[in-house]
């Protein structure tokens, strides 16, 4: 028989810590990001700092293929709701536009000034406009609380409105934290503020999916325990509620690289996210 209890909820979350040359994150995914705003501004495919609400940090850029998008991928990023925004990620962008989609990523007003009940408005907004931009499939991930945020869309509560959830053909949830309670106990919820309430309201793990919900869960082999557990969580949960679900467990990846495939227009991750059809 096995048995698991967690004595230190603080280390169960902590990726930094645990991770052999964490020090390099998150310098090393500015200058990738950077290049790659600047390349494709140069070729005149990227469109940044579109406004999609009244706050200060309610903007996001928008990257192109060369050719009339395919279609149109969100990615939310990470940072437990409380730290980054859009600047860090824009390379990740290059595996969807490099297969002809058109890819979006908002930034969004962060904890302690905003709740993740916020944030989870505030995303449906920014995709919300960006549907208006771009037609077809639409296509939603993200990283860490961006995979929360990403799969928050796709449950039954989502604030999108019906127009909007009757494109999304796909999400890919990397790495996601889809039950908030655990969260409650570590020292970063002094700055989050989830309470019981919001917790339930707020943990796609706790929510029914939409009606035909179909959702990766994807994690990497060399992960925290927690994170591995959170992954199969939602996609366990959501089988049995009537969603198409699949988990993969990336190996060789740890919290920091898991979401590099996502640069490779040919990496699973990239196709997975996509849907494409042989």
């Amino acid at each position: 028989m096995l048995e698991h209890h967690i004595a230190d909820w603080d280390g169960a979350y902590a990726n930094g810590p645990n991770i052999a040359g964490s020090d390099r994150w998150p310098g090393a995914w500015v200058e990738p990001a950077r290049a790659f705003r600047e390349t494709l501004s140069a070729a005149g495919r990227a469109k940044l700092d579109i406004t999609y609400g009244d706050k200060p940090r309610n903007r996001l850029d928008l990257f192109l293929p060369e050719a009339a998008p395919k279609g149109l991928v969100a990615f939310i990023h990470g940072g437990y709701w409380k730290a980054f925004d859009k600047s860090f990620w824009s390379h990740l962008a290059a595996g969807p536009v490099g297969r002809g989609y058109a890819v979006a990523m908002p930034s969004y007003t962060l904890c302690p000034e905003n709740r993740i009940g916020g944030i989870v408005r505030e995303v449906g907004a920014a995709v919300e406009k960006t549907a208006t931009l771009v037609e077809g499939p639409l296509m939603l991930t993200g990283h860490s609380a961006g995979g929360h945020l990403a799969s928050r869309m796709v449950s039954l509560t989502t604030p999108l409105p019906a127009a909007v959830r009757d494109r999304i053909r796909n999400v890919v949830s990397i790495s996601g934290v889809h039950d908030l309670r655990p969260l409650m106990r570590t020292a970063m919820n002094e700055t989050l503020a989830i309470d019981e309430a919001e917790a339930i309201a707020e943990s796609p793990a706790l929510l029914r999916p939409m009606d035909g919900a179909r959702i990766t869960c994807w994690v990497g082999g060399g992960e925290r325990a927690e994170f591995l557990r959170q992954n199969d969580l939602l996609a366990n949960v959501w089988t049995g509620l009537g969603a198409t679900t699949s988990t993969v467990v990336e190996p060789d990846r740890h919290h920091f690289s898991v979401i590099d495939g996502l640069a490779d227009p040919s990496h699973p991750l990239t196709r997975t996210l996509l849907a494409e059809r042989d």
